[in-house]
């Protein structure tokens, strides 16, 4: 009887441990590796934040957080769309055994990205230039270190597509949020230990410093991985059909990356440098809120597009409805716990930015509100719809900016918090509504007039 009861008890721990294997090797399991990942490194950018904001004082600061605004939103965008086509074109490729394209789709993506980052980055220096003042003052330094920064950058975004299209959830994450920030932190306190001024443009080189580390530890990395799984293939290139479907995913990574810093743009167009401090802070901290829809689509999107090409349109939709309920909840419930730990979180950052705290609690109820609608745009961008999803960010773009430039002047910094709460959700409500008329799927987590996903 006791040798029964062993077995019995061995083949349940069996049983126990396959069904855990199982789930941490499949979306689940990535996208809780992805969300653990940015959580940490949310934690290291909260950290060199408010390193930064203490070291350097709100102007400074202030000065700081515009110019790693145009990082992100130039840095993104100069991929044209060859970051997110990965997670579209390889699984897809390799799905049908198509190697050449694959490997082509590889060099070529590097290649495209980073001579656009360069093109890109020569012609904002010679705006600048033509502009005649700016490079002059305080943001004369930072912007020409910027420069150097945005090609780095925009490989490391092309680097973490290609890793996410092969579910190597860890190696695309880590690298550009974790270690990167890590090293950011680290070269800041470093410089100011050593003497250097606490000033934008020492922030800037250090940000410099650590993207290149960071880019050079995953680009080989990534080639190491790339090559023990792909076979030797002379490539193939199919330009026409890549940057026919990349093109407009570019235009929406561009409008993307826009609408999620347009607040900050016409902030330091509108108000001093200690505005845009004050509310760049509550950015920072509402950032880990938005990560659980991060988590989500870096380990679902390029799985919606598999499972779209094997023609199983009934899991696609039980997929759909999976990934939409639970990130909702997450993000419900991440929401809350910064809301709770909100004055203390800003506390951190010195008593000046108390006032932060009503920003934050806006901002936060806008990506609870966009995620109700769950993941239309990720539907859109992998399925034959991203010129669709490119004008829906773009009309809520030019919304959230229409309500910047009439909101700011009058309500000034909490004027910002709701038109971008209030475009954030519209634009979860278009992504949704154009997911069910493309593809006839159901994307909001809960009913609406008796539609929800199912």
């Amino acid at each position: 009887m006791g040798l029964a009861t062993d077995g019995t008890k061995g083949r349940i721990l069996g049983a126990m441990i396959g069904r855990l294997k199982t789930f941490r090797a499949g979306p689940a399991g990535a996208a809780l590796d992805v969300f653990a990942i940015r959580i940490v490194a949310a934690v290291f950018a909260y950290g060199a934040q408010v390193l930064m904001a203490r070291l350097m004082g709100r102007t400074e600061y202030g000065i700081f957080a515009s110019i790693w605004v145009w990082i992100a939103i130039l840095g993104h965008s100069s991929t044209l769309g060859f970051a997110q086509g990965a997670c579209r074109f390889l699984p897809a490729d390799q799905a049908r055994g198509d190697l050449a394209h694959v490997r082509g789709f590889l060099i070529g993506g590097a290649w495209v990205t980073g001579a656009s980052a360069c093109v890109v980055a020569c012609l904002g220096l010679a705006l600048v230039w033509m502009q005649g003042t700016l490079l002059d003052g305080p943001y004369g330094g930072p912007l020409l270190l910027a420069a150097l920064v945005l090609p780095l950058f925009t490989l490391q975004d092309y680097f973490e597509g290609v890793a996410r299209s092969q579910n190597w959830a860890v190696l695309a994450i880590a690298p550009p949020y974790l270690l990167r920030q890590g090293l950011i932190m680290a070269a800041m306190l470093g410089a100011v230990t050593i003497g250097a001024p606490a000033e934008a443009w020492v922030a800037v080189a250090c940000t410099l410093a650590a993207t290149g580390i960071a880019l050079a530890i995953q680009a080989s990395l990534l080639i190491l991985r790339l090559r023990a799984v792909l076979p030797s293939e002379i490539p193939r290139y199919r330009w026409r059909a890549w940057l026919r479907a990349c093109l407009p995913i570019a235009a929406a990574d561009l409008a993307h990356s826009a609408f999620n810093m347009i607040d900050v743009v016409i902030l330091s167009m509108l108000m001093p440098p200690m505005a845009v401090g004050l509310y760049f802070v509550a950015t920072r901290i509402q950032q880990f809120v938005p990560f659980v829809h991060y988590a989500a689509s870096a380990a679902t999107a390029q799985r919606f597009a598999a499972i779209h090409a094997s023609g199983d349109a009934e899991g696609l939709k039980r997929f759909v409805c999976a990934q939409a309920r639970l990130t909702f909840a997450a993000t419900v419930t991440v929401g809350l716990i910064i809301v709770a730990a909100g004055p203390f979180l800003l506390a951190m950052f010195g008593p000046e930015f108390g006032g932060s705290f009503p920003l934050l609690a806006v901002l936060i109820a806008g990506n609870v509100g966009a995620s109700l609608f769950g993941p239309g745009e990720d539907l859109l961008t992998m399925i034959d719809g991203e010129r669709l999803s490119a004008g829906i960010t773009l009309a809520m773009l030019a919304f959230a900016a229409l309500l910047c430039v009439g909101l700011i002047p009058s309500m000034g910094v909490m004027g910002a918090a709701i038109a971008m709460a209030l475009a954030t959700t519209l634009r979860g409500v278009g992504m949704a509504l154009a997911a069910f008329l493309v593809h006839g799927i159901v994307t909001p987590a809960f009913p609406f007039s008796g539609r929800a996903c199912s």
